[in-house]
Parts: C-alpha cells; sequence; structure tokens
C-alpha cells in the first residue's frame, strides 16, 4: 500500500501565508472551508474535490482555485491519488497585490474551480521551491508575481457591498456555536434559543453557511486548534480546550481538514520547515 506524506511549512518571508506539498492516496478531506484562498497545483495523478453541489476533477498540471469560505472537500481521482503543492494566501496579502495590479475595489473571486494555466502553475511551484529552500527573497518575489499572474489572467472582483444577506436566526446560531466549542447545545435548545424550529434552522443553516451546525463547529473549533497550536500549546491540551472528546479525536479532524496531524503542523510552526509522514492507508 502506498505512503502518504505531507510537508505543511510556512512562507519563509510572509509566515502568515502557509505552503503543503502532498502526495495522497486514500486519505480523503472532510467537506470544510478555509479564511485564505487556496491555489493547488497538481504534480501528478487526479484531484476530486466536491464545490459548489458538484464535483470537479483537477488532472496534471492544472490548478485549483478554492475562494475563502467556499465549502469543498476533497480525495483521489484515480487508485495512484494525487500529488500537488498548495498555496494559502489570505485575504489581505491578495488584496494588496490586487490593489498594487490597480484592480477595482472590492474582493477578487475565482469563478472557475480548475485552470488550465501552465505559466502560472509554473510560478506557483518556484514559490514552494524557494519556500523549501527558505529563500525569503526569492520566495516573496515568486509569490507576489504568481499571485499577480492568477489575479490578473483568472479572477474577477465581487462589489465591495456586502455579500448575501445571512438570516438573522442563523446567525446567532452561528455566533452560540463560536461561543460554546466546549459544551455546545443540542440542535434543539440551540433552535430555541434563536426562536426557530430544529427542522428548518438545520435547512437554513446548511444553505447559508455550507455545512449543518455540527460539522460548522467543528471547522471553528479547528481554527481555533491552529490559534492554540500556533501558540505552542500540546495536541492533548488543544483538544480538551477546544471540545474534541481526546487527542485522536482532534487528530482526526485536524487532518481531514489541513492534510497534517496537529503534532506536524506544531512542529512546522516551531522551525518554520517539517516533514509529515502520514499513516498507511490514512482517511
Amino acid at each position: 500500500m502506498a505512503v502518504e506524506v505531507a510537508h505543511h511549512y510556512r512562507h519563509p518571508a510572509l509566515p502568515e501565508v502557509d505552503l503543503l506539498r502532498a502526495r495522497f492516496v486514500t486519505h480523503r478531506y472532510n467537506r470544510h472551508t478555509h479564511d485564505t484562498y487556496v491555489f493547488a497545483v497538481i504534480e501528478a495523478g487526479v484531484e476530486e474535490f466536491e464545490h459548489g453541489g458538484g464535483v470537479e476533477r483537477a488532472g496534471t498540471g492544472s490548478i485549483v482555485a478554492v475562494n475563502p469560505g467556499v465549502v469543498h472537500g476533497g480525495y483521489a481521482g484515480t487508485p495512484e491519488g494525487w500529488a500537488y503543492r498548495v498555496l494559502y494566501p489570505p485575504v489581505d496579502v491578495m488584496a494588496e497585490v490586487a490593489a498594487d495590479l490597480g484592480a477595482p475595489r472590492g474582493t477578487p473571486a475565482f469563478p472557475e474551480p480548475v485552470v488550465d494555466d501552465p505559466a502560472a502553475a509554473g510560478l506557483l511551484r518556484a514559490v514552494h521551491r524557494a519556500g523549501e529552500k527558505g529563500d525569503a527573497l526569492a520566495a516573496s518575489t515568486l509569490l507576489r508575481t504568481a499571485l499577480a499572474g492568477m489575479l490578473a489572467r483568472h479572477a474577477r472582483v465581487r462589489p465591495a457591498e456586502a455579500s448575501a444577506a445571512m438570516p438573522p436566526a442563523v446567525r446567532e446560531a452561528r455566533d452560540i456555536l463560536h461561543a460554546n466549542l466546549v459544551d455546545p447545545p443540542p440542535l434543539e435548545r440551540l433552535a430555541e434559543a434563536v426562536g426557530a424550529r430544529p427542522f428548518p434552522l438545520l435547512r437554513a443553516f446548511r444553505d447559508a453557511v455550507g455545512l449543518p451546525p455540527h460539522a460548522y463547529l467543528n471547522q471553528v473549533r479547528v481554527r481555533e486548534a491552529r490559534t492554540l497550536l500556533d501558540g505552542g500549546l500540546p495536541p492533548a491540551d488543544v483538544a480538551a480546550r477546544t471540545g474534541f472528546a481526546d487527542q485522536a479525536h482532534l487528530t482526526r479532524h485536524f487532518k481531514r481538514t489541513l492534510g497534517v496531524p496537529p503534532g506536524a503542523y506544531r512542529s512546522a510552526r516551531g522551525i518554520g520547515r517539517v516533514g509529515a509522514r502520514g499513516p498507511r492507508g490514512a482517511g
């Protein structure tokens, strides 16, 4: 059975930018979202991923482009799996590059989740290679060049106006979940707290957020876990503070969202560069 390998590390010049290089065969990402953009260059094989209510297929040489907050999953599209390099630029970094290009005010968005652009793919790979070497000047120069190319050729600008209004009951329910990571209320009490019935709230929440409340809560827990790991807290303590049943429960959700287990992620934060060998047959 093939060994799955994932290396998660920070950009040497912009530590808020994460990089991931991985080969997966049986690993499957849960449906999840990121606060950042996601640009993934497929270097071998095929990745299939849920996106926008459908399933997309990205083959060797193509770029997967996912906007912040968009629910997506991911898994092998062939028995051999896939290998890829992923870049996670934050919204403010993308906005800064867009402003430098003279783009209209608003939030850049990528309408096509699979992009065929060999030049852009080459630049994204070059960002990774420079980052792996710790070459801050080359990595930062290539990063801005790569992002500028993606923006100029493949992005559209969403108006600066607020996105589609979230129903008040959903917003209140979401806030309650954020405030109760360790001991969240059951759906019935959550609905009662926001003046709704359980099933209508469930349906409205899923329509507005893209995930049901329990899956959304696990996403919030993983994000809080990242913050605590960044602060140096060991995974066992992080699990307890974020509402996961134990460290194994945290590890399962963390890896199925970020591609690496918490220990490897924490090590990367400590030394800036790490290799994490995933378990055989991880899923």
